[in-house]
């Protein structure tokens, strides 16, 4: 197996803890980046200490907060002077939102996009570098169905900042083809469980507004919602189909790796949706001559020798 070195960001809980420890088991070093390790993620810190002696795998919790560049830096910088090197990024830092739309202040939906969106940005800025004079390296995106699939209300900033990030992805792989950074974008559709995804969902700050609509039609809405999308996704859903997926990107040989990975229990109709966008989007390459952007490349430049300082 080709040992890989991965940083998994929002990996103290959910798709990014289950990931993390997946990939450890499938033998990588992995970093697994959160926020507030010496506060209120030091005992997620210590759990995966015990796990990596108990199971003996190389994963290790470290600070790494997407709102800040400062941290992502210092993260990304760590890493590359401990390993040399960093193979794999995985994009799946993000936050949740639930309610109505008009019930969040602006500055609610700037900090929604700051986690979900800049934050892959402070990330890219400062592992780019690394995995373009590398080559043969790998960017994976943890995006969401909402995306081009069905998508319910009161979930409307939320989905709106996976809809940017998602956007981002595709326009970065593009411009990082020919770098011989290669690409996946893994689409999960709703788990209802399993992720903590509703649990620590953020809630709109106006009361005004919100007890506005609970008097009006919709009373009630937010819960109905909650028992319909309950309702439609399988009681077996696990998402550590997930884990595995991304498992499964980062073992595939360079070259050869799927553009996006659909997972989605309920089936909302995103492979259908994304598969029509994904198409439209590459003959415009075409058109344009730019074919070769839609593979990744192995360039003269990811073939020089690799600076380890």
């Amino acid at each position: 197996m080709n040992r890989r070195v991965v940083v998994v960001t929002g990996a103290s809980s959910g798709f990014g803890r289950l990931s993390a420890e997946a990939l450890a088991r499938a033998g990588h070093r992995v970093y697994a980046g959160m926020r507030d390790t010496d506060g209120r993620n030091a005992a997620e810190v210590a759990a995966l200490d015990i796990l990596s002696l108990t199971e003996e795998l190389d994963i290790r919790g470290i600070e790494l907060d997407v709102q800040s560049q400062d941290s992502v830096d210092a993260a990304i910088a760590h890493i590359v002077a401990a390993d040399g090197h960093l193979d794999v990024v995985i994009h799946n830092a993000g936050h949740m939102v639930y309610g109505p739309a008009e019930a969040f202040t602006p500055d609610q939906l700037a900090t929604i996009y700051d986690v979900n969106v800049i934050g892959t940005q402070r990330v890219n800025r400062a592992a780019l570098p690394h995995l373009r004079r590398r080559g043969e390296s790998l960017v994976v995106w943890v995006s969401s169905s909402s995306c081009a699939g069905g998508t319910p209300p009161y979930l409307g900033p939320y989905f709106a900042a996976k809809a940017a990030m998602d956007a981002l992805a595709v326009s970065y792989a593009r411009e990082l083809a020919r770098w011989g950074v290669e690409t996946t974008i893994i689409v999960p559709g709703a788990f209802t469980s399993g992720t903590n995804h509703f649990a620590h969902a953020g809630a709109p700050a106006d009361r005004d507004v919100i007890e506005q609509y609970e008097r009006g039609p919709y009373a009630g809405f937010g819960a109905q919602l909650q028992v319909a999308l309950d309702g439609i996704v399988p009681s077996d859903a696990d998402p550590n189909t997930v884990a595995a997926a991304i498992v499964d990107v980062v073992d595939t040989p360079f070259g050869t790796r799927p553009f996006r990975v659909h997972l989605d229990p309920s089936q909302d109709g995103a492979d259908v949706g994304f598969a029509v966008q994904d198409r439209l989007k590459a003959e415009m390459l075409r058109r344009l001559g730019l074919a070769d952007l839609l593979a990744p490349t192995i360039t003269a430049t990811s073939q020089l020798p690799q600076n380890h300082s």
